[in-house]
């Protein structure tokens, strides 16, 4: 979790991710585009990607192409985020249950 979490702080790292997400299995060359870093920059930031498994790389001929792994997010997610919105979303539910029921009548207990 801690290569993920260090890998998802850096707003670069993201965007690539991001890039990925939109058009999965690119070239470093096709990741470059429209990126204002040099090739080495984004080598080194997939390096990283690659090390918390956010990135899957698959050789084809002398090119390696680039594929996002959504897996450690959504494992993330479900370690961090949705246990704690739980509680609300069961909140919400309930008062959207008793919004929605018919009131009761008068002289009946509810």
């Amino acid at each position: 979790m801690d290569k993920v979490f260090k890998a998802l702080a850096d707003a670069s790292r993201r965007a690539l991710l991001d890039s990925l997400h939109a058009r999965d299995g690119q070239t470093l060359t096709q990741l470059c585009e429209g990126l204002a870093m040099s090739r080495q920059a984004v080598t080194q930031h997939l390096n990283l990607l690659e090390a918390a498994n956010l990135v899957a790389v698959q050789w084809q001929g002398r090119e390696k192409v680039h594929y996002f792994n959504p897996v450690p997010i959504h494992e993330l997610s479900r370690r961090w985020i949705s246990k704690f919105d739980e509680p609300r979303l069961d909140a919400l539910h309930a008062l959207k249950t008793r919004l929605e029921s018919p009131p009761p009548r008068k002289g009946r207990k509810p």
